[in-house]
């Protein structure tokens, strides 16, 4: 399982979302999923920016989306989750229920380079 929360949409981000997504329409056989979640304090204003990111993207959405895209309406994300304050964007690999690699990113740090790191690591949940 592969869970990216984020507080805001960019480039990278999209790029990533798009990877994962591929990914998981490759993986369908060892059952690998994932999920995006925008930490919003104004889910309604935000549920467009989720839908330019699928359709920038490419990624299907509804009971056909490999990687469903979601609003939690509170900036601080879900409590058990203990988002890091100043992350902009977290994603966390789960190997059954056991988190096996965690990445955060500041403002601004989620770069070409982290995206291929973070892709690189779905191979500590693929074995």
């Amino acid at each position: 399982m592969v869970a990216i929360f984020t507080r805001s949409i960019t480039d990278d981000l999209t790029s990533l979302v798009k990877q994962i997504d591929e990914l998981v329409a490759k993986n369908e056989e060892k059952k690998m999923a994932s999920f995006v979640i925008l930490l919003s304090n104004d889910a309604d204003a935000d549920e467009a920016k989720l839908n330019k990111l699928a359709e920038k993207a490419g990624i299907k959405t509804g009971k056909e989306a490999n990687i469903p895209l979601t609003i939690f309406d509170n900036i601080s994300g879900p409590p058990n989750y203990k988002i890091a304050e100043d992350a902009e964007v977290t994603v966390m690999l789960w190997k059954g229920q056991k988190a096996v690699v965690n990445h955060a990113f500041a403002k601004g740090k989620l770069d070409k380079a982290a995206v291929k790191a973070i892709v690189e690591s779905t191979s500590e949940i693929l074995k």
